[in-house]
């Protein structure tokens, strides 16, 4: 059964990931190598184009494991 002190560092967690993704929606478009980092594909045709940007996402999941990592040894985990 999870206690208050439990709920508790749950709740600070979500809050912690709230805040990262409501930053990252207010300033995102302001980062100016977000997105055209080397190694993320653009595929553009006539009338067609693809993006992936595969670099991307894996710098930025590098970026929260290391905020999760860090806020879960703060919070004694």
């Amino acid at each position: 059964m999870l206690g208050f002190e439990g709920l508790g560092k749950i709740l600070i967690i979500v809050g912690v990931v709230i805040l990262v993704l409501g930053l990252f929606f207010a300033f995102g478009g302001r980062i100016p190598w977000l997105g055209k980092l080397p190694g993320d594909i653009l595929i553009s045709k006539e009338g067609f184009t693809f993006y992936f940007p595969i670099v991307t996402f894996l710098l930025l999941s590098v970026i929260l494991t290391l905020i999760v990592n860090l806020v879960l040894r703060f919070m004694g985990k």
